[in-house]
């Protein structure tokens, strides 16, 4: 007869963790913990069962409660490994799915607390908190993407990402309004990404989050997928059919601060665990949560696992480090007084700048056809230069400046554009110091700042036009793209995250067009090499006129490694329909009109040049060649020899 776990004894004969696991967890380099540490179905002895165990030095007593207990402390202990600071022991009879919490009393002032397991591979559906028993098996059906991948994330290809948070791209409205589950989103998402032509897929964190409203920014479960949407096979699922379909993933990932839930890792073992002791460098005002203390090795080997893991175990494709800047910089939101300067009297964080270098070497040197993606805001130098030469080694920055200056002055209206032409032309002063993605994001859409339509001045008409020409902009710069839902087919409220896109906006032909002209853009993009073969180089870009204000008109050449490549790229900021408007060009011949942002299928008024014009001998822009052009209002023109 089977003993019942309540009445099992704790095995410490039995464990995973090995000497080795325990010197290089506390040497901060162990970088895949969570194969030993948290929980784990195992058999031992005959006996099935699963070994438990958790870093809390500062705990007189660990000892798991449960289902299976009763929820009983005292009656499941845990063992000390040594000097390590690790909690372990086997219990048997503890399968699969078994709900559990770590009961801890710490050494310090007998404080008594109830924890989630920090390396828990899967949390119960929030509001509920605790852990539960799980495994990771699962047969992929990946293996040509995933054979292929570098080529898809190359910084020489095209990047066109959608990005998305999980419960509210689309609901179930004859379903109480519920979120699409893991398995019920894959043939959608799957679909709609292919048929939109996005080369990729940003999810908002994944991570187990308490407080919906954070969309995942506030993690507790750097292990676990949210089970909101369901198992992590389910998520598994999602990102294998993606896959499947020829779509990358990429995660945002929070390593810059945790909320400060009680059953989270504040305060864990009754001491500062994971976070600094002293406020000025432990707590973050922004959003009342706290910060890790990066110059601990075992938080290092906690988080570098957790990188791994989404790596790993997940087959994710590249990892968005979010909130960068206050990682980077000891007195990011903080007053004078409010700070402690680092050992030189500066306030750089050494430690977190450590910390991320580490990652990107390991990341890179693990799975080197990834991505890792900085949220920077900051001219913080060398954010995508390599570790090597003095830079943090990730692949990409969102240039947060390009975000800010260009929306500012699509907001203007075009009558006063001409005295804010700069905002269009500045980032090419700094455009190949990094390597860029350019993001408009789901920061842009929240928080009173309305939706993208409605930022821009005009009617109707001119407001359609103006957010076309603003993604045409997008897509003429160098650098890779990314989108927030919604803003494709130009949601008109403010993104709300519980509730569904609005959809049924697509019934009226302003909506469908701009979708379609998005989806156009992103074909256009990956078809020409011009567009995103040589974004991280000068090369592939030149002004052909960045000075004509009064009509607020500029025009530029991108360029791939053929020169016959070569897309010409002219927009006007002004409702005004300009004639016979000379631009200078590298050839003669024909070039043909291949985008119109004002074309009748997007919503515009049609003005065009017929599908092309003939170049002329007549020397324009320093250039031997010139075309005549009839430039459509508020609109954007892609033209090719």
């Amino acid at each position: 007869m089977k003993i019942p776990a309540q009445d099992s004894p704790v095995r410490q004969d039995v464990g995973l963790l090995t000497a080795d696991d325990l010197h290089l967890f506390n040497e901060g380099s162990h970088y895949r913990a969570h194969e030993k540490i948290g929980a784990h179905p195992m058999t031992a002895g005959g006996e099935s069962g699963t070994c438990f165990s958790v870093w809390a030095p500062n705990a007189r007593e660990i000892s798991v409660i449960g289902e299976f207990n009763a929820w009983t402390p005292g009656r499941h202990r845990l063992y000390p490994r040594g000097s390590s600071g690790i909690w372990e022991g086997f219990i048997a009879g503890v399968e699969r799915g078994a709900l559990y919490k770590f009961h801890i009393i710490s050494s310090q002032n007998d404080y008594t607390v109830e924890k989630t397991d920090p390396f828990g591979l899967m949390q119960e559906k929030p509001p509920r908190t605790a852990s539960v028993v799980w495994d990771l098996a699962y047969e992929w059906n990946d293996h040509h993407w995933m054979v292929n991948r570098g080529g898809n994330n190359s910084l020489h290809g095209p990047i066109s990402i959608y990005e998305l948070h999980m419960g509210s791209w689309m609901r179930v409205p004859e379903d109480g309004n519920r979120p699409l589950s893991y398995r019920e989103m894959a043939p959608k998402l799957a679909e709609y990404l292919q048929r939109m032509h996005f080369t990729h897929v940003e999810f908002l964190p994944v991570m187990e989050h308490p407080f919906y409203g954070s969309w995942g920014y506030q993690t507790t479960g750097y292990f676990a997928p949210t089970s909101r949407y369901g198992t992590p096979q389910d998520f598994m699922y999602l990102v294998d059919y993606l896959h499947q379909h020829g779509i990358a993933v990429i995660l945002d990932w929070v390593p810059s601060h945790f909320p400060s839930d009680g059953h989270g890792l504040a305060y864990f073992d009754g001491t500062h665990l994971f976070e600094h002791a002293d406020w000025r460098k432990g707590f973050q005002p922004d959003w009342n949560t706290c910060i890790f203390n990066y110059g601990r090795n075992e938080v290092r080997s906690f988080l570098m696992s957790s990188a791994m893991l989404w790596l790993d175990k997940y087959h994710i494709d590249g990892l968005r480090v979010d909130a960068v800047a206050s990682m980077l910089y000891l007195d990011y939101s903080r007053k004078e007084g409010e700070w402690i300067p680092n050992q030189f009297g500066g306030r750089e964080n050494l430690e977190a700048i450590d910390f991320l270098r580490r990652f990107n070497s390991e990341a890179y040197k693990e799975h080197p056809d990834i991505q890792t993606y900085a949220e920077e805001s900051t001219s913080w130098p060398g954010v995508s230069k390599p570790t090597y030469v003095g830079g943090l080694g990730f692949g990409l920055k969102w240039d947060m400046g390009w975000m800010h200056d260009t929306l500012k002055y699509f907001s203007i209206d075009p009558i006063h554009r001409k005295f804010h032409h700069d905002h269009l032309t500045f980032r090419m002063l700094y455009s190949y110091h990094e390597n860029f993605v350019l993001p408009l994001s789901h920061d842009e859409v929240v928080h009173g700042k309305g939706s993208l339509i409605g930022k821009m001045p005009g009617d109707e008409w001119q407001r359609f036009a103006n957010l076309r020409l603003l993604y045409a902009y997008m897509f003429a710069q160098p650098g890779k793209k990314l989108l927030f839902m919604g803003d494709e087919f130009g949601q008109v409220s403010e993104w709300q995250h519980d509730n569904s896109l609005e959809w049924h906006v697509l019934q009226y032909p302003v909506h469908r067009g701009m979708q379609y002209w998005v989806e156009q853009l992103n074909r256009t993009y990956q078809q020409e090499p011009a567009l995103h073969q040589l974004d991280i180089d000068p090369a592939g870009f030149e002004w052909v006129d960045c000075n004509d204000t009064a009509a607020s008109v500029i025009s530029l050449l991108r360029k791939g490694r053929s020169e016959r490549d070569t897309i010409l790229i002219v927009c006007n900021f002004t409702p005004v329909p300009r004639e016979d408007y000379i631009v200078g060009v590298p050839f003669g011949g024909y070039w043909r009109e291949v985008l119109n942002s004002d074309g009748a299928d997007y919503g515009g008024s049609n003005l065009g040049n017929g599908g092309g014009v003939h170049a002329e001998a007549v020397p324009a822009h320093g250039r031997p060649f010139s075309v005549k052009l009839t430039l459509p209002p508020l609109a954007a023109l892609f033209l090719k020899p």
